[in-house]
């Protein structure tokens, strides 16, 4: 079966150790995402993200659930970090990203799962909820590229980034499917429960493109490299909509958008009367003239 080649087979070994050195030492105190936290979870300190030396994964499989571009065929070989750096009060996924379901993996482990999402056949490997696993994540890579991973890096995130962070994957992650959540920070803290996401997940998407550009698909198009951007459409246009696209267009009008529609009042949304509800036609329809001139991706 052929695969896409991806950028971390030119990486050399010594390059890949400088790498993996360099995460594993922000792991001491610990500055792997924004929230800056200071804890040495080589100890086994925990700090917002609730993580420790260690990655914890609620589960790996052949996802068929994404986008086209990302699943094709076969499926996207998704791996699920438990915890987040964030606190969505609507988050559809919270016993995994807010109860920590799953179970503690080593980098072995971690290489194992990717290995077999390979052997599966799946176009990708798709690291979900990643930002606060970035070491834990170049570890098991290294094993498994040595044993023979051959699948570009998918890297599925929120967007609340270290720039830093997302240094260290430049040449290892080929795709970045990034949410951009609301375009104000107050309204960041707000649902989401941090001070600055817009101010942070501007730079680390900006940071993104600069890497790896607009979406590239290959001949059965199937995503091999870019930025494709996520963007959860809210009730009462909560996220500002029009403010977010206008930063993506200023980024790029050629860039990879999926509007969606899918919110549903999941969580705690239930405390908020605002966002109680899911999203009316009127205020889809609302959202995708806002995105027009944008690469539309509406799968």
């Amino acid at each position: 079966m052929a695969y896409a080649s991806p950028s971390y087979l030119h990486l050399t070994d010594s390059e890949w150790k400088e790498r993996i050195e360099k995460a594993i030492s922000m792991l001491e105190e610990c500055r792997v995402c924004p929230h800056q936290c200071g804890v040495n979870r080589l100890k086994g300190e925990l700090g917002y993200c609730k993580t420790g030396r260690y990655a914890v994964v609620d589960s790996f499989f052949p996802h068929r659930g994404e986008e086209k571009p990302i699943r094709g065929r076969r499926g996207s070989g998704t791996v699920f970090f438990s915890y987040c750096n964030m606190k969505c009060v609507y988050c559809q996924n919270y016993p995994i990203s807010q109860l920590g379901e799953g179970k503690e993996v080593t980098p072995q482990e971690l290489a194992d799962a990717f290995l077999t999402l390979q052997k599966l056949g799946c176009h990708n490997i798709n690291l979900v909820t990643p930002s606060h696993v970035v070491p834990q994540i170049l570890e098991a890579l290294y094993l498994a590229v040595k044993r023979g991973l051959r699948i570009p890096i998918v890297y599925n995130t929120s967007s609340y980034d270290s720039v830093e962070s997302l240094q260290l994957l430049e040449g290892i992650v080929d795709i970045y499917l990034a949410d951009l959540k609301y375009a104000d920070d107050t309204v960041g803290k707000r649902y989401s429960k941090v001070k600055d996401y817009f101010s942070v997940a501007s730079r680390a998407v900006e940071e993104m493109y600069r890497q790896v550009g607009d979406l590239v698909l290959d001949e059965e198009g199937v995503a091999v490299r870019g930025v494709l951007i996520r963007h959860l459409v809210l009730p009462n246009d909560v996220a500002g909509t029009q403010r977010v696209m206008e930063f993506i267009r200023n980024l790029s009008p050629s860039m990879a958008v999926n509007v969606m529609s899918q919110y549903r009042p999941y969580y705690k949304a239930y405390l908020y009367p605002e966002i109680a509800r899911p999203v009316t036609g009127y205020e889809m329809r609302k959202a995708l003239d806002a995105a027009s001139g944008l690469r539309l991706i509406l799968e």
